[in-house]
Parts: structure tokens; sequence; C-alpha cells
């Protein structure tokens, strides 16, 4: 049997003919730059996240590189991130000349622990970015208590959780800006690359508005030096589709998850997720601990079950980033989830009976 970590294909032929007529009537306007299709499916992320700004962009990584540069941070900042995350969360940070600064992981949620945020800061502490991991919202409590007394802008990195829960609150609305991703393989996947920001901040919504569009104001006045990063009308009709059903893949995605914590809870060599109760995931991946972790991975694969190890290398061992001077062993939880975990197949349109396989094979290997 064959289980693929991902399979788009069943997810795409029950909303196909909803799909192409909006991509259709794109082409018929020939509004192939923002417009009135993007504003459509931007006032919806507005009214779904009830949050008054929602700004697309070409990307997730320019959301939050575009929310640094709205924030004004540039060289002699520092910005505190985690280590535990996609590469454009700091990559993003030093392309504005910024330095980051890691703080390990919670090694349960692995997102920041925010019980060792405090040390981070200092006086040149320009901003934090707060990854909800996974599906899981980070700690924000905490957090944003500290960034409120010391006067530290927040931005929080939502896109691996769109549709995630925190005390009630979703997840991007919380911090001073909220970015998000429509890349294929998230929860509200585009037909290739897409972002957006929420903000609450009216005057942070007009720099972001003005970024996205090379700093222009008004038609050849530029206020700013920005970038090119406008999400596309295409991706916009195909996402403004796809929302209607978020709500419906992501219980999907807690139920598989569910299944599988109840069949591994208990059995001894492999943890699987922890949601906090103030938490509600949307599992954009399901990740499990495994000591043997590339022996059960290999295992899965001679089984024809697809899975992904998020992320290999942490980003203070990247060799890109050498320059900061982090050494192995500085940030040991990163690095112990870095050599442990692994991403089981969790997508809404799994079917049972290969769910049931692919836990199958984990207690087989596991015995």
């Amino acid at each position: 049997m064959e289980v693929k970590l991902l399979d788009l294909v069943p997810q795409h032929r029950k909303i196909e003919t909803e799909v192409m007529e909006a991509v259709r009537s794109v082409f018929e306007t020939q509004q192939f730059i923002l417009g009135d299709t993007v504003r459509s499916f931007e006032q919806g992320m507005q009214r779904y996240h009830q949050v008054e700004h929602a700004l697309g962009t070409a990307s997730g990584s320019d959301a939050i590189l575009i929310s640094l540069m709205a924030l004004g941070i540039g060289e002699g900042d520092e910005v505190i991130t985690t280590p535990y995350t996609f590469f454009s969360t700091v990559s993003s940070i030093v392309r504005t000349g910024a330095s980051p600064v890691f703080v390990d992981i919670d090694p349960e949620t692995y997102n920041m622990d925010t019980s060792l945020l405090e040390e981070a800061v200092t006086d040149r502490t320009g901003a934090v970015i707060a990854v909800h991991l996974f599906g899981q919202s980070a700690d924000m409590e905490p957090l944003m208590e500290l960034a409120s007394e010391r006067e530290i802008p927040v931005i929080e990195d939502a896109c691996q959780s769109i549709g995630a829960m925190y005390r009630g609150m979703k997840c991007g609305t919380i911090g001073d800006a909220g970015c998000l991703s429509f890349f294929p393989s998230k929860n509200l996947g585009g037909a290739g690359d897409g972002g957006m920001i929420l903000t609450g901040n009216e005057e942070l919504a007009g720099r972001i508005r003005a970024l996205r569009v090379h700093g222009e104001v008004e038609r050849y006045r530029h206020k700013y030096i920005g970038i090119n990063s406008r999400l596309d009308a295409l991706q916009a009709a195909v996402l403004d589709v796809k929302l209607k059903y978020l709500e419906e893949w992501n219980r999907a995605r807690r139920d598989n998850a569910s299944r599988y914590t109840a069949a591994f809870s208990g059995i001894e060599g492999i943890m699987p997720p922890v949601v906090r109760d103030e938490n509600e995931s949307i599992f954009n991946q399901y990740v499990v601990r495994v000591e043997r972790r590339d022996e059960m991975r290999d295992h899965l694969s001679s089984c024809g079950i697809g899975t992904a190890v998020y992320y290999p290398v942490p980003l203070h061992l990247q060799e890109c980033f050498g320059y900061l001077g982090w050494e192995q062993g500085s940030l040991p939880e990163a690095e112990l989830a870095a050599e442990q975990t692994l991403a089981l197949p969790v997508y809404p349109e799994l079917p049972r009976k290969k769910q049931e396989y692919v836990i199958e094979k984990i207690e087989e290997f596991l015995r």
C-alpha cells in the first residue's frame, strides 16, 4: 500500500469546478495584479480572523520580511526568535541588516521556550518573532506581557497555523503583525506561492500596503524603499474558494491526529504531539518524537509510507549563519528535536484504511 505524506489531488477533485470557475473569471477580467479579486479575498480573511487589515503578499517569506521592514527593523537591531523553524523566519531578519538572537525551544511543543525569553532581551532588541510551529500556537501570554513591558513589537510567524487558536484568539492576530503562507502544502494552500500579513494597527497597515508595491503611496510617488510582493489575483481566486472549506479541513486533520495519538499513547519509543490546554492545533504537520527516527523512517519508506523531517539542521547550526558564532550544544532542545522528530501523513482526505496501515507499520517497527 502507498501512503503519501500529502496528497492534494482528492481535495482538488472535490472543489475543481468551483476553483476553475474562479480562475476563469480572473482571465475574463484580465486583472491579474491586486484588484477586486485580491480585495475580496483579503476581506474574507479579515472576517475570518476578525482583524481590521489583511494584506496579501507574494509569499509567507515576504510577509515576514515586509513586517520587519514596516516596523523599521534594520542594521544594529536584534530580533529574537527560535532556531527550530523554516529558514525564512531567520533569513528575513538578516535581509533587513538586523541580527537574529535564538531562544531554545520547549521540548514538548517545539515552540519557543518563553521562560528563556527575558534573558535574551537587550537594549538592541527591535522585535520578537514568535513562530507557531506545526499548527500549534507558541505560548503568547508571557511573551506579550514581556514585550509590552519592554515596548518590543511582536511578529507572529503563523505560516503553519492558519486557523489555530490560543486562548480563543486566532494565531496571527495577537501580536503587532501576523504572517501567513499559502504554499500548497498549508492547510489553506494556493496553486503556487502566496502570503498575507494581518494587523490591527492602521499606521502599520499603511506602511505594509506601500512596502509591497515598491514603497509607493500613490502612482510613482515612493515614500519608502519597498519591494515587489503582491498576491496574484489568480492565487486569491483559488484561495477565496478554499477559505470556505478551511474549518472543515482543519477538523479532519484534528480527527486524524486524535486517532494517531490514541494509538501511540502509552507505547514505549514514540511520543505523540503535546497540545497545550490553551491551544487548538490545526496539525499542519503531525510530528512524533522517536529516538531511532532515521531507522523508523527507513522502515516506513520500505512499506510505501511517506514521511518528512522538519527540520534536520536547526538554524543556528546552518552554514550560512556560522558568522553568528553559535556552536553545537548551545541550544540542546532544538538540536535534539532535529534528530528525533518525524512528520506522518495527516492531510484531511487521508483514508482511514491508510492511516491504520501507518499505525500498524509503526507499531511493527517499535516491537
